[in-house]
């Protein structure tokens, strides 16, 4: 599970660089010398990132992390092909035009297909990351044809009109009153596969109850001669070619791991990838969860489902990373306390966990990141999924420290001076704010996801609750994170010296984002679609609308500008506590039509006069809402046959590592 994926602390964004401009990065400089920003365009800025840590490894230990990222780099192309049918056979028309172009590239439309490509690279492909919408070229398909003639580039007609035309208008459509399969553009299901067809098929299949695997996680449900036929992600399956790569860099890994148990867990993974044998990936997550030890580790597989509208496919990601020994250190205390704040939940008694399983949390270092991972990334990630690994085997939570620090050194872009209510919440959040961020992140991942169980024979959230599982389920873990953050507990903790100032700068900025500035993502008329969009949207519209009588948020218009002041703390928390409460009962009764309820009426809709308000504030900023990055390049230094060393360069431009991407890790295309 990933929490705030480019969400509240993406909006401290850059200042403004024209169109596809990259800035230039010193490879020697110092640290307070870094130069985070990469280029902007549209509505995205690309940051760089460090990787404080590398130095301290051995040569073993970073041999690990190289061939770890090496294997997650060869998926790559997967992810594009989830994402959609047609994103391959664009991808290399878009950049055979790109390198093979050699008219006026001062031209308004070679910009604007720049533009284009740039916006494709990020999105891994031709839908928006975030909203889930066809972005469509700004030039004609004209100029298109004539770059295609001019290049001697040839893409097929369909694939090249998609681009232009109404259809596969969403990645992911879960309108309601829709079929959510059919309607959504991702390419877990066969055309002509239905919503009603396939959540038959897979309530059909017989699972273990008590252990069950997520079944289709690692396939595609098509129709062959009109009976359903499961294509699976497999060494000489579906994605073959790509996974034989990622097998054989796996293996290199295996022979370099840390610890018994780290080989055992990529012994096991390699066996998932040959054979797409659930039970072994299942097999696999429970050693990965147990394998604490050692300074690297790694996030791999088919793992998120919030691109399926029904929610059972995985999209491929990595994330590998090296302990923040200091922080992690800090930050133990929310593990070694987790009964605590499980016990003193404001959940139903029986909703509650009488023994929280092994919950691991540690703040860590990406060294590197691919497929749904990247450029776009999670700061935060709690693993395994599956609901009874975690409460058997227990599971780990990680923070990613230096994104974070990546953020929050790439500059400000005056948002917050502009969406807060007056100086005083300013203040807060310029004192607090970082702080109440990274404790969010904690309490959400380890307290949040780890908490609350379902009742007896009810089935899987993603049985029960649907299309609306992983919005119901980060609405969840942020109401948990939300119901503490205002507790004297975190002082008593040694995790803040000021616990109501922070919980302050938090409810605050929770408020804002969930109700007001998050609205700068969405183009004016458009619905909430992103699950975590919608999560903060409904519980904060829910709260506001409960503490109406009471005055707890009061809606202020000052200077003809729309702001929510928050009157009365303590009984906002009381109010997080009961939309917390209700949250985990739905999840634990498996009750759609509540879930259902509570989402469409609060999380779904936008006030539209707001919005045009909210987009009027903020086209003063200049600033892209939505910000990702590139990866340093690790590369060895080889005296022979032998790696001696390595050298991590950082890239100078977007462009030039997605082309070499394709290049060296297109194994589908």
């Amino acid at each position: 599970m990933k929490y705030l994926k480019m969400a509240g602390l993406a909006l401290a964004a850059t200042a403004f660089i024209a169109c596809n401009k990259d800035v230039p990065k010193s490879m020697e400089a110092p640290a307070d010398e870094f130069s985070y920003n990469v280029t902007e365009f549209a509505d995205i800025g690309v940051l760089r990132y460090q990787i404080p840590g590398w130095e301290e490894l051995n040569l073993q230990q970073q041999k690990l992390v190289y061939y770890l990222t090496q294997a997650g780099l060869s998926g790559r192309d997967i992810i594009w092909d989830q994402n959609y049918r047609h994103n391959l056979a664009l991808r290399k028309g878009l950049e055979s035009i790109y390198t093979t172009y050699d008219g006026d590239k001062n031209d308004a439309n070679w910009k604007k297909f720049e533009t284009y490509l740039h916006r494709v690279w990020f999105a891994n492909g031709i839908h928006h990351h975030y909203s889930m919408d066809k972005m469509k070229p700004s030039f004609s398909d004209s100029y298109f044809k004539s770059l295609m003639e001019s290049t001697g580039v040839s893409i097929k007609d369909e694939v090249w009109m998609s681009m232009f035309n109404d259809a596969d208008a969403k990645k992911v459509d879960k309108a309601q009153g829709k079929d959510i399969v059919l309607a959504s553009a991702v390419n877990f299901y066969g055309p002509d596969v239905t919503e009603d067809e396939a959540r038959a098929y897979y309530k059909s299949i017989a699972v273990n109850k008590e252990e069950p695997i997520e079944v289709g996680l690692n396939s595609r449900l098509v129709k062959e001669n009109g009976k359903l036929v499961e294509h699976t992600y497999k060494s000489g399956g579906l994605y073959g070619p790509a996974m034989d790569e990622m097998i054989s860099w796996l293996e290199k890994a295996q022979g370099v791991a840390e610890t018994d148990e780290q080989a055992k867990a990529l012994g096991l993974l390699i066996e998932y990838y040959k054979t797409g044998d659930l039970n072994k990936w299942d097999e696999y997550s429970i050693v990965w969860a147990k394998s604490t030890a050692g300074a690297v580790d790694w996030i791999t597989g088919f793992v998120e489902v919030y691109n399926d509208p029904i929610a059972y496919k995985g999209s491929y990601e990595t994330i590998v990373q090296i302990k923040d020994f200091d922080m992690s250190r800090k930050m133990e205390v929310l593990s070694d306390n987790v009964q605590w704040f499980e016990d003193n939940s404001p959940l139903m008694p029986e909703h509650k966990k009488k023994e929280v399983k092994g919950v691991s949390y540690k703040t860590v270092n990406v060294a590197g990141e691919a497929g749904d991972a990247s450029p776009a990334t999670p700061i935060g990630v709690n693993l395994p999924n599956n609901v009874w690994i975690r409460e058997v085997h227990g599971s780990k939570s990680v923070s990613l420290g230096n994104i974070i620090a990546a953020y929050g050194s790439a500059g400000s872009s005056g948002r917050l001076e502009e969406f807060a209510f007056d100086e005083e919440e300013v203040a807060l959040e310029k004192e607090y704010g970082a702080l109440a961020d990274k404790l969010h992140t904690a309490l959400h991942e380890v307290v949040g996801h780890a908490s609350g169980q379902i009742n007896k024979g009810v089935g899987t959230p993603k049985e029960t609750l649907k299309s609306y599982k992983s919005t119901i389920e980060e609405g969840r873990a942020d109401l948990f994170g939300l119901y503490y953050l205002m507790d004297p507990k975190l002082e008593e903790l040694g995790l803040v010296k000021d616990w109501k100032k922070t919980g302050t700068a938090a409810y605050d900025g929770y408020i804002r984002n969930g109700l007001v500035s998050q609205l700068v993502r969405l183009e004016l008329g458009q619905d909430v679609e992103e699950d975590h969009m919608r999560n903060r949207q409904w519980v904060s519209a829910w709260v506001y609308e409960k503490g109406l009588e009471d005055n707890v948020i009061k809606k202020v218009t000052k200077d003809g500008k729309t702001y929510y002041d928050i009157q009365d703390y303590m009984k906002l928390r009381e109010l997080f506590g009961e939309l917390l409460r209700e949250t985990q009962r739905i999840t634990s009764e498996g009750d759609f039509e509540a879930g259902q309820a509570l989402v469409e009426k609060y999380g779904v809709k936008v006030d539209q006069e707001l919005h045009k308000e909210v987009i009027e504030r903020n086209s003063q900023f200049k600033a892209p809402p939505y910000r990702g990055f590139v990866n340093p390049q690790i590369t060895p230094v080889m005296e022979g046959d032998e790696i001696k060393s390595f050298e991590i360069v950082q890239p100078e431009t977007f462009a030039e590592q997605m082309l070499m991407y394709s290049e060296k890790y297109g194994h589908l295309d």
